[in-house]
């Protein structure tokens, strides 16, 4: 059983105003029988009206829009957790494939959630499953084989892929981050006909020295006839533990996104986060990432250098 206070800071900054700012977040704990929301508080620039809602998912979910002009915007979350995930132990499941038939029949989620992406390089992900060998295996060795093989044939490197980064480009070059590993997870148990979905929180370090710590994570729960919901973290090649805070699950990252939204305005803008982690021991971790945009159109950049050469001239002029 381990606490954490976590502090989870986004800031946007426009290099010029924007308005109309509408925003959808998923910053909201999760309470599950692992894991207990002692504490949670929102504050966000400007103090815009929050409204609450829960998605298809189970996850809490809030809108809010900031109307006026404004060259920032900062979202803070925080939260007090307790997290045992000893309450589930993989070695207890010895179910197979075949025996969640009956359930997949009462239940559409695990159906949808059985259904992989569809993708260009779908032999590939068949060639792994052959190599590993599902027939006659128990869904948890199945799925415990396919995120070992992740874990020894893709590389953990940084800055190499982002959001829009899909499945076929991580199977071309083998190389990402914890969401990337997780969507190659997904297709695989999904491909084996093991339900599964994608989780987004935080990896909270200790003296292990996981891959991903500190920031905000990735990972994927499989389900299980005897046990539910089973995390596996293939960024680290194993079963998810008490340093696992889970915020938001769904059928792929674009349904977990933290924070999402659009605005009205011609400008650039700069993402980062700040993820502030403390233990009831008096310990503290503190880490900020700045976060790769998808690239603006050359239509937009043509309009942006126009609009900075021209107060260039003003700034001149004025001189």
């Amino acid at each position: 059983m381990a606490l954490f206070k976590i502090v989870h800071i986004t800031k946007y900054q426009y290099n010029w105003p924007i308005k109309e700012s509408i925003n959808e977040i998923r910053l909201f704990p999760h309470n599950f029988e692992n894991q207990d929301v002692l504490q949670y508080e929102l504050l966000i620039t400007n103090n815009p009206e929050v409204s609450f809602s829960t998605d298809y998912h189970g996850n809490r979910v809030g809108n809010f829009n900031t109307l006026d002009a404004h060259t920032e915007m900062t979202i803070e979350s925080r939260m007090l957790v307790r997290v045992n995930h000893s309450l589930k132990i993989p070695d207890f499941e010895h179910s197979y494939i075949k025996d969640l038939a009956s359930e997949k029949e009462k239940n559409i989620n695990l159906l949808r959630l059985c259904y992989p992406e569809t993708i260009t390089k779908q032999e590939t992900i068949l060639d792994i499953l052959n190599e590993i060998g599902c027939e006659n295996k128990t869904i948890i060795e199945i799925a415990q084989q396919c995120n070992n093989y992740i874990f020894n044939h893709f590389t953990y490197t940084k800055g190499i892929t982002n959001i829009e980064t899909t499945v076929d480009e991580i199977l071309d070059h083998k190389k990402g981050v914890c969401q990337d590993f997780a969507h190659v997870l997904l297709q695989l148990v999904r491909t084996a006909g093991i339900p599964a979905r994608y989780v987004s929180g935080y990896i909270c370090p200790n003296e292990s020295g996981l891959r991903g710590e500190g920031a905000t994570h990735a990972w994927v729960e499989i389900y299980t006839p005897n046990q539910g919901w089973l995390g596996l973290d293939p960024t680290n090649n194993i079963w998810t533990m008490d340093n696992h805070v889970k915020l938001a699950v769904g059928r792929n990252f674009i349904d977990c996104t933290p924070v999402k939204g659009t605005f009205k305005g011609l400008a650039k803008q700069t993402l980062s986060v700040c993820v502030s982690i403390g233990y009831e021991d008096g310990r503290h971790f503190e880490e900020i990432n700045d976060v790769a945009l998808e690239e603006v159109s050359s239509e937009v950049q043509e309009q942006l250098d126009y609009i900075e050469l021209l107060h260039h001239q003003q700034e001149q002029q004025q001189q």
